[in-house]
């Protein structure tokens, strides 16, 4: 499958403004069966439960492990959070029908938050500064809401916000449930509030959140990625893996030729002094 075009500048702003982004049909239907094979098999694993979060899902399967560096995403991805980047994060999650909102130790829905570690990312005047971004891949039906569809309030990322409650079966002035079908990607700012909404429908939540975070942060996942990741791992995918150089420091102060990802970074245009731009 060819890459979208996305125009990226433009979403970029929408990004900045509103602090999450829906793509539609990025995945083919093709690639979300094959995802969803991979899951069954991940889930045949485990447990029975109304609910699953499995970290590291891309060490559980293949499949999964090429969304690291999906062709469309991977761009956007660079542009909004920058080149020096890694994987932080890849996390499934499964919401089963939950009509009657039964509490589980594997959470069934998720109360109003920002994401981060504890104690929580310091803040300046009252804001949370965005540290890592999150994809999240929808392999699922969500396209109407109280499916377990993910809560966010727009712009909480920018500005200072409490929730009036932390209740996610309340409502929240200004909050949206994200809404999408099986192949769009939702991208989110960590520190925009946001929630997981309970599923009290006849549908099966089933979403892939891959992060992505700067390469001095360390990752939730792993401390060093596994060989088997490693192994036929293109330039991109080595650097999203954390391989960047032996030299610890080379994470906080890395030379260009450990980032290939920069060759997919566009640098904002400069400004002269009468307002237009140069190129």
């Amino acid at each position: 499958m060819a890459a979208h075009k996305l125009d990226i500048p433009a979403l970029k702003r929408q990004f900045e403004e509103e602090g999450y982004l829906l793509l539609k049909g990025v995945l083919t239907p093709e690639k979300v069966q094959r995802l969803n094979a991979a899951v069954d098999e991940i889930l045949a694993a485990e447990p029975d439960s109304l609910a699953y979060n499995i970290y590291n899902s891309v060490e559980r399967h293949d499949e999964i492990a090429s969304l690291i560096d999906e062709e469309t995403v991977l761009p956007l991805v660079v542009n909004l959070l920058g080149f020096n980047i890694q994987l932080h994060i890849s996390h499934l999650t499964v919401r089963r029908p939950n009509p009657q909102d039964l509490k589980t130790d594997s959470h069934s829905f998720i109360n109003w938050h920002q994401d981060g570690p504890h104690p929580q990312f310091p803040k300046q005047n009252g804001v949370t500064s965005t540290y890592y971004i999150k994809t999240c891949y929808i392999l699922s039906d969500m396209s109407a809401p109280d499916r377990g569809n993910t809560k966010v309030i727009p712009g909480s990322h920018n500005r200072r916000f409490e929730p009036e409650h932390q209740n996610v079966d309340g409502v929240v002035p200004g909050e949206v449930q994200v809404c999408g079908e099986p192949g769009d990607v939702f991208i989110f700012a960590q520190n925009m509030w946001h929630a997981g909404a309970p599923n009290r429908s006849e549908h099966t939540r089933r979403q892939l959140f891959l992060g992505y975070s700067p390469v001095w942060m360390r990752p939730i996942d792993y401390r060093t990625a596994s060989p088997r990741l490693l192994e036929g791992a293109s330039p991109y995918r080595r650097q999203l893996l954390g391989v960047i150089d032996d030299n610890p420091f080379k994470y906080y102060v890395p030379e260009e030729r450990m980032l290939p990802l920069k060759a997919l970074f566009a640098a904002p245009p400069v400004q002269d002094v009468s307002g237009g731009s140069q190129i």
